[in-house]
């Protein structure tokens, strides 16, 4: 039986205003976000013209009436609304310290170009240039603030609408995790319903005592990362007798201490805390960061490698393996081992929407396998950790097999690179060096650096297998001083964009399985396997609605406070043309060069337009595209009561024009915000070293003993949720090293610190 046991109250480290802007430009940039998501109150009840938003008492009631009329009888009564719409967040030190939390890990160059346009809004002429205001920004009364930033959404210079953008989402984003009010008023919670954590598996990492030199560590293979590719071949390695050790810079967290809440698991998660925006600023992704990786953290989808994919990959790659009954084999095995299969899945409100209009529109759709061994898995959290162990990823199957094994884990340490021995003029891999850092004195993560040991580490072994994932392990290799010129290069990301759509009746979205249907008549629009899947979205509150763009802040405020009603869904496209990672000059951490080309968004789009018309047939009464310039399609109640409309379905006249209007706007970027939580290529595998990073083994070309397993292996994008092809590569990988390592006697762990 599970303990009943509290979720953690862990929270992210309090922070102050960082020294990288000044005075000034915080004092800006706090203005600029109270215009945001200002308050907003009735002329009657105004008490500081320079900080409120007034409505005339009857609009301001008209829109309070029009929201309540979009939800049923659960709407909230209309003084909680207007508490909530004269709340102002960025009074409140819990959305100061997310903004601030979020700017922070944000990149230098997009940090200083943002520090430059607050520092010409806090000047006249600046501000004269940038708003045709003279007064600078943060002396202006509210309503001019606000005026100026929806200025910015059309506005012919680019550069101010990705600035104001950019703004908008950091602070929708802090908004709806710190939010009291709202979380009240919509009903969520950071807990399942009947929640009810697992025992879950008792890890024992490593510890080091505290000492001056560096620890040294033999073992017989080093791998580098905890996620899919990593635990898979930790699990079999272990298995076949070999000596394992297992280190992450995540940390593990117990079914006890999730899921956490949003702002915690941004902070403890995620890489670059949960907010990593490429170079242009189009794109936002997600990559995990914690032990077990993408696997702790993924919304349980468990889909093989498509057949055209793996022709592609046998074809034009040269890489046969993917089409032989070898790589079948390792697909099922890492099924298996999961449990995964769909007769034990329960659709909530989305998921029937997408299968139900999916089918009255005559495309195919089905229900997505799940890895949770058979057993219903109805929880909308995993994005923020599962507490249930129903989900049979990396921390609850593979990495406990691989300990129970006999292998080592070693979390908090973060590998800085590959140390080589070059003998006869073969370079071989000797192991790894690195800087651990234990948790605090009560076993946390948030007291003082100095009161945790920090070591630096020495790990010697005879094979080293780097799975750090797509968007670190080709710094890691760069850092190590390899060359080969496609490293960091042939990033895919799956871009997404998404379609919102809000019911009359209630789907609370945070509840029941993320994505457990599927539509895939899109999948090919290219005739060459390129194109879009359908799939509904998380439903926790930040990951759904924080990149909707913004047109006002009643808009964005109304839009967020009848999320109770909302159904998110996205376009995820197989993306043909590619991008590329690089460090960042000053911090070291991913830097991402990549903006969705006009074929690949072109995609996008048809998939938007197909879900806006499933989200249609199936009784939505808004429909938002999530493109700028695109007002969301209103449903009238004289649609719903004349018969010819109702007959028309998706030829509705209103509704066509409203897709026509969403074609005519496009998803150019950097405008449009396009996600990405797949990141796949930047090692690719391929014949030889003229064309990619990894041999059909996995093994770095030019280095003895150095392996690449993880997604960062991929010839091309799947088109896919990647976790079973990560696994089933790394199980490929591994039994090759296993059957290298055959002939060494495995020994018993020989650690000296």
């Amino acid at each position: 039986m599970a303990a009943d046991v509290a979720p953690s109250t862990l929270q992210p480290p309090p922070l102050s205003e960082p020294a990288f802007w000044d005075d000034t430009q915080w004092a800006v940039l706090w203005s600029l976000m109270e215009a945001l998501l200002p308050s907003i109150c009735r002329e009657s009840d105004v008490s500081d013209e320079n900080s409120q938003v007034t409505l005339p008492d009857a609009q301001y009631a008209d829109a309070i009436r029009l929201a309540r009329a979009r939800m049923d009888a659960d709407a909230p009564p209309e003084d909680r609304f207007k508490d909530y719409l004269e709340f102002c967040p960025v009074h409140d030190d819990r959305f100061r310290a997310d903004v601030i939390s979020t700017l922070s890990m944000t990149s230098t160059t997009a940090r200083d170009a943002m520090g430059k346009a607050l520092s010409k809004l806090g000047t006249r002429i600046g501000s004269l240039l940038l708003t045709g205001y003279l007064t600078p920004v943060h002396h202006q009364p509210i309503d001019i603030r606000e005026a100026i930033l929806k200025a910015w959404t059309t506005s012919r210079l680019t550069s101010l609408r990705v600035l104001g953008k950019s703004l908008a989402a950091v602070a929708q984003k802090a908004s709806l995790v710190t939010n009291p009010l709202l979380r009240d008023l919509i009903g969520y919670t950071d807990l399942p319903e009947h929640h009810r954590p697992a025992d879950g598996f008792d890890f024992r990492f490593e510890q080091l005592p505290a000492a001056d030199g560096p620890a040294s560590i033999e073992t017989d293979i080093v791998i580098v990362g905890s996620g899919c590719g990593g635990a898979v071949c930790a699990k079999s390695l272990a298995e076949a007798g070999h000596r394992v050790l297992v280190v992450d810079k995540g940390y593990h967290f117990a079914p006890s201490q999730l899921p956490m809440p949003q702002s915690a698991g941004c902070h403890y998660l995620y890489e670059n805390g949960g907010f990593l925006t490429s170079d242009d600023a189009s794109l936002n992704l997600v990559a995990g960061a914690c032990w077990g990786g993408g696997g702790t953290v993924n919304w349980s989808v468990a889909l093989q490698t498509q057949g055209f994919v793996r022709e592609e990959w046998a074809q034009r790659y040269g890489l046969p393996f993917f089409t032989s009954a070898q790589f079948q084999a390792s697909l099922d095995k890492v099924c298996d081992q999961m449990g995964v299969g769909t007769d034990a899945i329960r659709h909530n409100h989305r998921n029937n929407v997408l299968l139900e209009g999916s089918r009255k529109l005559g495309w195919h759709a089905a229900a997505a396998p799940q890895n949770t061994g058979g057993e219903e898995h109805y929880c909308g959290r995993c994005h923020l950790g599962c507490a249930s162990a129903e989900k049979k990823g990396t921390v609850v199957s593979w990495l406990p097999a691989a300990a129970q094994a006999g292998a080592k884990l070693m979390e908090g340490l973060e590998v800085d690179e590959i140390t080589f021995d070059e003998t006869d003029g073969t370079k071989r891999a000797t192991g790894v060096v690195g800087r651990w850092v234990s948790r605090d004195a009560n076993g946390g993560l948030d007291g003082p650096r100095e009161q945790r040991v920090v070591r630096d580490v020495v790990i010697k072994a005879k094979r080293v297998i780097v799975a750090g994932g797509t968007l670190c392990s080709p710094l890691l290799l760069r850092r190590s001083g390899l060359t080969n010129r496609h490293i960091g290069q042939n990033l895919r990301v799956h871009p997404c964009n998404m379609v919102g759509a809000y019911w009359k009746e209630p789907t609370t979205p945070w509840e029941g399985g993320i994505i457990t249907s599927y539509c895939s008549s899109f999948e090919n629009l290219d005739s060459s396997g390129h194109g879009v899947k359908l799939e509904p979205l998380c439903g926790v509150p930040y990951v759904s609605i924080a990149n909707m763009p913004w047109r006002g802040g009643l808009e964005s405020k109304l839009s967020s406070v009848k999320f109770r009603h909302f159904g998110g869904f996205i376009a995820l496209t197989r993306d043909r043309d590619s991008g590329s990672v690089y460090p960042d000059e000053v911090t070291g951490r991913p830097r991402v060069a990549y903006s969705p080309s006009a074929f690949d968004r072109a995609h996008t789009l048809e998939g938007i337009i197909a879900l806006a018309k499933i989200c249609y047939i199936e009784g939505a009464v808004e429909i938002d595209a999530f493109l700028p310039g695109v007002e969301p399609f209103i449903r009238e109640e004289a649609d719903e009561k004349d018969e010819r409309a109702l007959d028309d379905g998706i030829n509705n006249p209103r509704f066509a024009a409203w897709l026509d209007s969403v074609r005519r706007a496009g998803n150019a970027p950097p405008a449009t915000t396009f996600s990405s939580a797949h990141q796949m290529g930047t090692c690719r595998m391929a014949a030889n070293a003229d064309e990619g990073v990894v041999d059909p083994k996995g093994r770095v070309f030019g280095v003895e003993g150095l392996y690449v397993a993880d997604a960062s292996v991929f010839p091309s994008a799947t088109g896919t949720n990647p976790m079973v092809t990560v696994m089933a590569i790394a199980d490929w990988i591994a039994s090759g090293i296993a059957d290298d390592l055959s002939g060494s006697s495995a020994q018993g762990a020989n650690n000296t610190y």
